[in-house]
């Protein structure tokens, strides 16, 4: 009772105060059912200015009564005027803005609805410039699929032109490669996470040991080639991880989800987020515990994920944000197979002493802040402390494992970076609004590599015999500094021109020591100091014709680099050997594409691009002096690869009833065709070859029925043969080269909702299928990898 009458007369008190002092004009601006954040609010004509919050919230205290006007702007949307009369209230309002088709390119172009998985980034988002480029976007929460065990071909089936490394049933790593880069981690890539780096080592060892749980991501942005001008100078282009946030109108969610499946599969899943303090304050974090056995033996693993995410808003033009990632598993490797092996029964193992563990640590601070509505500044900074270690028999799989030693190799990442961003829309003659972009990154990397003879036990021994590595130990040291700018210049209403260029320096060094082997006498410790500083621009130039609200022509052409390290040149593989005379490649991307929905119920985006790479590493299979087969990386060959790809989704029982029904009958379609070859090469035997690692044909497609409370998805996937490498070998004795034939695979998921419980399930591979989409030429094989047999999962979602 006492705190009931406290409560009224704070509330009395309250409005006495406000009564004295003036009047408040509130309200939230949304965009649909999106909070409309970053808008700018103008109050007239007191000449009063802010911008909405995260959550479209603004508010003006101690306002004077009298006739006012309220002007409400936001860049892509139509200027909201409203005008009030303030007698002897405050007004509350509720204001939901249009799309502005006066300045198109900056309307967000989402398929559909929001409930659709496909989607293009805005031509202008954040402090970042998309128009004119290739670009995707997978939504998370529209995906039905197996997102315990981060299920690669469902989750980026909406994606043309993906080769996907399918040999990690329990997700812990992603391989894929776009328009026939090879898929190795994703190292063709530059991987990012809510805007940063993620990879081992983005100068000398730009691979993926640590993927982003799928359970909690919101989506995954992709930009193709033409990211070399903003990102980098990879071919691949961009794949940025975009981690969830904590609600924003609630103060505590919780998200619990357990999975078990197939072969001891087991993942929990839990999450909690909110935003408190005055809704200034957004948190987020999760835990997630994974294990299970493969199908084969030999091959259990254990997985820890967790991640921490604090945004504080300390002024309506200031956000600092604070991340932190952890991961750590360990996973014992069942190797790889030979043809015959594989043919006979793939499910077996010949290794049993092969062991990887992974440590993860990455820190993030962010400075996010607006000038006006027409003026941003991002400042990221980010560290990566980690390592991985890798234990086992190395030699050729047609070999036995007689025990002995194992081949021990160790690294560790220690890595900062810093990226400062400002981006500044303004008018010129024409009235047209232009968008300016300019950026500098620091980096700074090190690894830290050793190799030698290990334990000769089974066990996860991950230490050297002896005092120090027998085989090398090196400091690859390296440093960047990237210099890039990019501008919209708006022509017409309709026609924009998005001129860009970067600058790079890199300085990569090697400090350490190797063992040359020497046949009849000791072998020989070799010592080695290097530095190779190197700098180049890259230049790039993108366009977009917009045809209406919501569909567009677009091109752009932007040159890539890809620097060859120390660190890929010191590693000892009885089955790999590296050319010491590799040299960098260079090259560039085009993109010519159509996109838009259209009747809104249809999704289409086809292009065709052209990739060319000059002085491409790749691998030839060959034979030593001793008639032994290897395979030998080195400068192959100039390549070309050109395709067309196809993504059509859209609903069709939308577009029977006219948005009439309430169920949704969607389908999605992603074709691509790419003929990759090698060329301008005095090598007969790989000229007019095709390049390794591109299927020339990737279907995917899929139908999904449902409505908010069920939903039951079936996807199929084909791929055509392809080829490990560059002499389009058959087979080999070792197993690590040879075809790697076409396949086909389907999937089928379920979901349904109650209240604050949902569950999945679904099977992977429902046929069976018996296929194989790698062989390797090391860890984890070497030989076949065979893909998951068929499996089953069970999810059970609490959330409230």
């Amino acid at each position: 009772m006492r705190k009931s009458i406290f409560v009224v007369l704070a509330c009395l008190v309250s409005l006495l105060v406000v009564g004295q002092k003036g009047k408040t004009v509130s309200g939230t601006v949304r965009i649909g059912n999106e909070p409309g954040a970053g808008a700018s609010v103008k109050l007239l004509p007191v000449q009063k200015n802010l911008l909405s919050n995260d959550n479209g919230y603004f508010r003006f205290a101690n306002v004077d009564s009298g006739i006012l006007e309220l002007v409400v702007t936001l860049t892509g949307y139509q200027t909201y005027r409203q005008t009030l009369s303030l007698n002897d209230k405050s007004v509350v309002l509720d204001i939901n803005l249009q799309n502005d088709t006066t300045i198109l390119d900056e309307v967000v172009v989402k398929t559909l609805k929001s409930e659709s998985v496909s989607g293009k980034l805005n031509d202008v988002s954040g402090t970042a410039i998309y128009a004119g480029k290739k670009t995707e976007v997978i939504n998370l929460k529209n995906v039905n699929a197996n997102l315990a065990t981060n299920n690669t071909r469902q989750i980026y089936a909406r994606v043309p032109g993906l080769n996907i490394w399918e040999n990690d049933r329990g997700g812990l790593q992603l391989g894929v490669g776009g328009r026939g880069l090879s898929p190795n981690r994703s190292s063709n890539f530059n991987i990012r996470q809510n805007g940063y780096d993620i990879s081992a080592d983005a100068l000398g060892y730009p691979e993926s040991y640590y993927t982003p749980s799928a359970e909690a991501l919101d989506r995954i942005e992709i930009i193709r080639g033409a990211a070399s001008l903003q990102y980098g100078p990879q071919f691949g282009g961009l794949i940025n991880f975009v981690m969830k946030e904590g609600a924003r109108d609630k103060p505590v969610e919780i998200t619990s989800r357990q999975t078990a499946g197939s072969y001891g599969f087991f993942n929990s899943f839990n999450s909690i987020g909110g935003t408190v303090a005055n809704k200034k304050l957004n948190y987020y974090t999760f835990y997630q515990y994974k294990r299970g056995d493969d199908w084969r033996p030999n091959s259990h693993y254990d997985q820890h994920n967790a991640y921490a995410h604090l945004a504080y808003k300390v002024t309506d033009r200031l956000k600092v944000t604070g991340q932190y990632s952890f991961m750590h598993y360990l996973a014992q490797q069942p190797g790889g197979l030979t043809d015959e092996q594989f043919e006979k029964d793939p499910s077996v193992s010949v290794r049993a002493r092969n062991w990887f563990e992974v440590n993860w640590n990455l820190v993030n601070l962010t400075f996010d802040y607006a000038f006006n509505e027409n003026t941003r500044l991002n400042w990221r900074n980010y560290s990566l402390i980690g390592g991985r270690d890798a234990i086992g028999i190395l030699s050729y799989i047609n070999r036995p494992d007689n025990g002995g030693p194992r081949d021990f190799m160790s690294d560790k990442y220690n890595n900062f970076g810093s990226e400062l961003r400002f981006i500044h829309q303004y008018k010129l003659l024409n009235n047209e609004r232009n968008t300016f972009l300019a950026g500098v990154r620091v980096y700074k990397g090190l690894t830290k590599r050793s190799q030698g003879d290990g334990s000769d036990g089974s066990g996860a021994d991950f230490e050297f015999e002896g005092p120090e590595p027998n085989k090398s130990s090196y400091r690859f040291p390296g440093n960047n500094v990237a210099l890039f700018a990019e501008n919209i210049f708006r022509v017409t209403k309709k026609w924009s021109i998005t001129p860009g260029v970067r600058y790079e320096h890199i300085n990569t060094k090697a400090d350490g020591y190797y063992y040359k082997n020497n046949m009849y006498i000791e072998d020989e410790k070799v010592f080695e100091n290097k530095s190779n500083p190197r700098s180049f621009v890259l230049l790039g130039i993108g366009s977009s014709w917009k045809l209406g609200a919501a569909s567009e022509f677009y091109a752009n052409i932007s040159q890539n680099y890809r620097s060859i390290n120390f660190n890929d040149i010191r590693v000892v593989n009885t089955n790999s050997r590296v050319d010491p005379n590799l040299k960098d490649e260079t090259g560039y991307n085009i993109d010519l594409g159509f996109r838009g929905t259209f009747r809104n119920w249809l999704y289409a985006d086809v292009s065709v691009f052209y990739l060319k790479y000059n002085d491409r590493i790749g691998s030839i299979f060959t034979r030593d002096t001793s008639f032994m087969t290897y395979r030998l990386r080195t400068n192959v060959s100039d390549s070309r690869n050109f395709g067309l790809e196809v993504l059509l989704e859209g609903d069709i029982l939308k577009a029977i009833s006219q948005g009439t029904s309430k169920y949704r009958l969607s389908f999605y379609t992603n074709l691509s065709l790419i003929d990759a070859r090698y060329i301008n090469t005095k090598n007969t035997a790989i000229d007019d070859n095709l390049v390794e690692n591109v299927p020339p044909v990737l279907f995917r497609s899929g139908l999904s029925f449902g409505n908010p409370r069920f939903n039951v998805t079936y996807q199929f996937s084909y791929q055509a043969k392809q080829y490990s490498d560059a002499t389009n070998a058959e087979s080999t004795p070792t197993a690590v080269d040879g075809a790697i034939p076409a396949f086909s695979v389907m999937d089928l998921s379920v979901g349904y909702n109650w209240r604050w419980f949902t569950i999945y399930s679904g099977v992977n591979n429902l046929a069976d299928r018996k296929y194989f989409t790698r062989r390797a030429d090391g860890y984890p094989g070497p030989g076949i990898m065979p893909a998951d047999k068929r499996n089953i999962y069970v999810t059970l979602q609490f959330k409230m």
